[in-house]
């Protein structure tokens, strides 16, 4: 091996007296070198996307959400809050009521659900921040709603001329006699105005839990869920099974990522395409190096006769293109790589390309990014050296 390796060396970092096989294995190592380089830029780039894009559900979803299995509402009593706040792992929890609402301002309307949250919430989220105006408060019919709400009805905050009229229809069965007696409505002032993403901006509009369990006409121990914080130490699902043993099983719980489980397989899939586009280009690049060897066999072809003279085997003979193919790859690769880790921290340091004037490029420096590239060039390259140093055996029969 160490005979392989330093007659490989040798090949590769000595200057051939046939220029076409020089500037060929220049252009080879660049191929290799600018496939590591962009393919880890784009991982980089995609992983602080993603970041990015979660950060905002993140501010808004809890890290466990019990749901019921089934129907649209679960009774949790003030004893059952009480035993429930006794379990290991949960930090705090907020009772939520959710329900599809009609929405009335000045002759404009909007669908929208009302979200009726206790005074936990904003301990669990960080909806606050992301706030213009003020966070409703428990003694007056006040709600919070999101911006393309506001923009579709045209509100302001504060605006005690004008009303937001909520109207939902009074549960019962029964045939309806009188139309007016059909639906429950209240009139209330908007607060505040949050601005997440547009998928939660034109969602919910956030109320006092027991304004919205009197406009739904819900008795005080009716929620539609129950949204928990953990603890830092805490395993997620012994709490979960924790969970499910307190309600009998009964409920059905949904972690952060299932509550955004469609943005998540959004991402992974974006991030897996365009991971494969890159590996066709480092592919593309990487028959530069099988070209390079084959016309560095070819320019050795006496050198091998006088190898096999002086005894070596058709297998030394063949290790040795091998580990030229494996060292350009390795050279290239890794020095692509090093360039493009500082150009990431870099960017993460000095913010040199920007989204907007005050929003710089995303992006995260992660070691299973780091372990991808050099898997990816490892691999691609062990296929490139083996089919290029084959041809030696070739050369020894001509």
């Amino acid at each position: 091996m160490k005979f392989s390796y330093y007659i490989a060396k040798r090949y590769l970092f000595t200057k051939s007296s046939n220029n076409a096989i020089n500037i060929i294995t220049i252009i080879a190592a660049i191929g290799v070198f600018a496939g590591s380089f962009s393919l880890f830029i784009v991982l980089s780039g995609f992983s602080g996307l993603k970041e990015f894009s979660l950060s905002f559900s993140n501010e808004f979803d809890p890290d466990l959400k019990i749901i019921p299995s089934e129907g649209k509402t679960l009774t949790f009593s003030e004893n059952d809050q009480k035993k429930f706040a006794k379990i290991e792992g949960i930090q705090l929890y907020s009772k939520t009521i959710e329900e599809r609402v009609f929405l009335d301002y000045q002759q404009k309307t909007a669908w929208a659900f009302i979200k009726g949250v206790d005074e936990h919430y904003n301990q669990i989220t960080k909806i606050d921040s992301s706030l213009q105006g003020t966070w409703f408060t428990k003694t007056e019919p006040q709600v919070v709603i999101g911006y393309d709400i506001s923009r579709k009805l045209n509100t302001g905050i504060f605006n005690y001329n004008h009303l937001l009229r909520l109207i939902v229809p009074k549960p019962g069965k029964g045939q309806i006699t009188n139309p007016a007696d059909a639906f429950n409505q209240k009139s209330v002032v908007v607060s505040g105005i949050y601005n997440i993403n547009s998928e939660l901006n034109k969602k919910y509009v956030f109320s006092n839990i027991n304004f919205a369990q009197n406009l739904l006409s819900l008795n005080e121990d009716t929620f539609s869920a129950i949204e928990v914080k953990l603890t830092p130490q805490a395993n997620q699902e012994n709490v979960k099974d924790r969970i499910l043993k307190f309600f009998d099983n009964s409920v059905e719980i949904k972690t952060r990522a299932q509550l955004n489980d469609v943005l998540y397989k959004m991402l992974n899939t974006e991030n897996l395409a365009v991971y494969l586009i890159f590996t066709l280009v480092l592919i593309i690049a990487l028959f530069n190096v099988i070209g390079s060897i084959i016309m560095v066999i070819l320019d050795k072809k006496d050198n091998i006769k006088t190898l096999q003279s002086l005894g070596a085997t058709p297998n030394q003979i063949k290790n040795i293109f091998f580990t030229q193919g494996m060292l350009m790859c390795s050279f290239g690769g890794g020095i692509g790589l090093i360039c493009a880790i500082v150009l990431i921290i870099l960017q993460m340091q000095f913010q040199f390309v920007m989204i907007t004037p005050n929003l710089p490029y995303p992006v995260t420096l992660e070691l299973q990014n780091i372990f991808i590239v050099i898997l990816t060039i490892g691999i691609l390259g062990l296929f490139a050296s083996f089919l290029a140093a084959g041809r030696s055996k070739k050369a020894l029969e001509e």
